[in-house]
C-alpha cells in the first residue's frame, strides 16, 4: 500500500481563522468559549458557546457568491485556501483528475435552512430565493471547493455525526493507498450555532452552563463551537517527487459501530476502533505517546473513553498522555476530528502536548494523564485522534511526526 502523508493545514476556528493564530492560542491553553452572541438568547438556556471571532464573510467573498454559501461552505473554502497554499500544490489538468476532494459535515447547510424555515413558517412568506436548495444541500462545500480550485476527480461528502471529519479522511486513505487517486482536500466543517439547533440540543441536556470540562470532577456537560479544518494529503512519492514540505505521516484508520444505543458511548464500539487503528498502523499500545481524546465533557462520554482507552492500551494507558482539545475550540460536531487534528499536527510540529483546559480536579473514574490546565514541552512521536458519534460511529486515525 502506498504511504500517505499531510502536506497543507487549514483551520477556521474560535481559537483563529489561520494555523499560526490556532497553534499560538493552543499553545496558550486559551479557551475560545465565550457568551453566545452570533443568535438571540433570550429564549435559549444554552448562553455559551466556542462561536468564530473576527470572521467577515465579505473579506473572503464577493457579495454575489455568499447568495450560495452557507455559512459551513464559507468556513471549508476559506480553510482549503490556506491548507492549499500551505501545500505549495498546484493542480495541472492530469493532478486535477487523480485529487480527490472529500469533506465530513454533522449537520451540512445548517444557517441556511433554519434561515429558510424562519421566512417559511414565521414571516410567512411564499416563496424562497430561488438558489436555496444548492446553498443547503448537504455536499455543497466540497462542491464549491473542487469549482474554485478546478479539481475533477472523486468529490462527496461524509455524514457520521460527530465522527464525520475522521471517517472522511478514512474514505481518502484507503483512495490513496490504492492508487485511485494521487493527492485529496479532505477534513470537516460544520456551523450549528443557529436557533433551531441550539434548542435541539437543549433539549437533549447536555450542554454545560458555565465551560467545557473534559475529564474533570464536577463537568456539566458539552459546550458547542464551529469551524472547519482542512488538509491536503498526498501519497508520498507524490509529495517527494515534488519536494513538498510534509507536516505528518498518517499511518493508521479504524471504524467501528457500537450496535448498541443511538446516544449512550459504549466501552466496546470505542475499544474495537482503537485497536482496529493500532493494527492498521502496525503499532504496539506502546507506540503510542498522545491520544487527542473525543473528550466532550459529558459524564457518560468521559468515563467511556476513559475505560475503552484502558481496554485497549493496557498498562501502557497510564503513561499515555491523552487530553482534549473541545475545551477550548469548543465541539465542532462533524468538524470535531478536523481542529483535533490540526491541534495534534500543531503539536507535534511545535514540540507540545496542547492540555486539557478548565480543568478543576481529578475524577476518580477519568484516572489519565489528562495534561490538565497546562501545555507540556513534550515531543509527540505518535498520536491517535478518537472520534466517537451519536449513533454508536466511531472513527480512529493515527499520525507519526517523522516520515522514515
Amino acid at each position: 500500500m502506498k504511504r500517505i502523508v499531510i502536506t497543507g493545514v487549514g483551520v477556521v476556528s474560535a481559537l483563529g481563522n489561520n494555523m499560526r493564530d490556532f497553534s499560538t492560542a493552543l499553545q496558550l491553553g486559551r479557551s475560545a468559549i465565550g457568551p453566545l452572541t452570533v443568535v438571540p438568547t433570550d429564549k435559549l438556556s444554552i448562553k455559551i458557546a466556542a462561536q468564530l471571532q473576527c470572521f467577515t464573510p465579505t473579506a473572503h467573498f464577493e457579495e454575489r457568491q455568499l447568495k450560495l454559501l452557507d455559512r459551513a461552505t464559507q468556513y471549508a473554502l476559506v480553510a482549503a485556501r490556506e491548507a492549499i497554499a500551505d501545500s505549495g500544490i498546484e493542480f495541472s489538468e492530469v493532478l486535477s483528475a487523480r485529487t480527490a476532494v472529500v469533506l465530513g459535515s454533522g449537520i451540512g447547510g445548517a444557517t441556511s435552512s433554519d434561515e429558510c424555515y424562519r421566512r417559511l413558517y414565521r414571516d410567512g412568506e411564499q416563496r424562497l430565493h430561488p438558489l436555496s436548495v444548492p446553498k443547503v444541500m448537504f455536499n455543497a462545500a466540497a462542491s464549491h471547493i473542487t469549482i474554485e480550485h478546478r479539481i475533477t476527480g472523486p468529490s462527496f461528502m461524509v455524514a457520521s455525526a460527530c465522527s464525520s471529519t475522521n471517517s472522511a479522511i478514512g474514505a481518502v486513505m484507503q483512495m490513496l493507498r490504492s492508487g485511485l487517486v494521487d493527492a485529496a482536500i479532505t477534513g470537516g466543517t460544520d456551523a450549528t450555532l443557529v436557533y433551531a439547533g441550539l434548542k435541539g440540543w437543549e433539549a437533549l441536556r447536555v450542554t454545560a452552563s458555565d465551560t467545557c470540562r473534559p475529564f474533570s470532577k464536577g463537568r456539566l456537560g458539552m459546550v458547542l463551537g464551529e469551524g472547519a479544518g482542512i488538509f491536503v494529503l498526498e501519497t508520498l512519492d507524490h509529495a517527494r517527487a515534488r519536494g513538498a514540505v510534509i507536516h505528518a505521516e498518517l499511518i493508521g484508520f479504524g471504524m467501528s459501530s457500537d450496535a448498541s444505543d443511538i446516544v449512550a458511548p459504549a466501552v466496546s464500539g470505542a475499544v474495537n476502533a482503537m485497536t482496529s487503528c493500532l493494527r492498521d498502523a502496525g503499532l504496539n499500545a506502546s507506540d503510542v505517546d498522545y491520544i487527542n481524546a473525543h473528550g466532550t465533557g459529558t459524564v457518560a462520554n468521559d468515563v467511556t473513553e476513559t475505560a475503552a482507552i484502558h481496554r485497549a492500551f493496557g498498562d501502557h494507558a497510564r503513561a499515555l498522555m491523552v487530553s482534549s482539545t473541545k475545551a477550548m475550540h469548543g465541539h465542532a460536531l462533524g468538524a470535531a476530528g478536523a481542529l483535533e487534528l490540526v491541534a495534534t499536527i500543531a503539536g507535534m510540529k511545535h514540540g507540545f502536548v496542547p492540555p486539557t483546559a478548565n480543568y478543576v480536579a481529578a475524577d476518580p473514574l477519568c484516572d489519565l494523564d489528562c495534561v490538565p490546565n497546562e501545555t507540556r514541552a513534550v515531543a509527540i512521536e505518535v498520536a491517535l485522534s478518537n472520534s466517537f458519534a451519536f449513533g454508536g460511529q466511531n472513527a480512529v486515525i493515527a499520525v507519526r511526526r517523522d516520515v522514515q
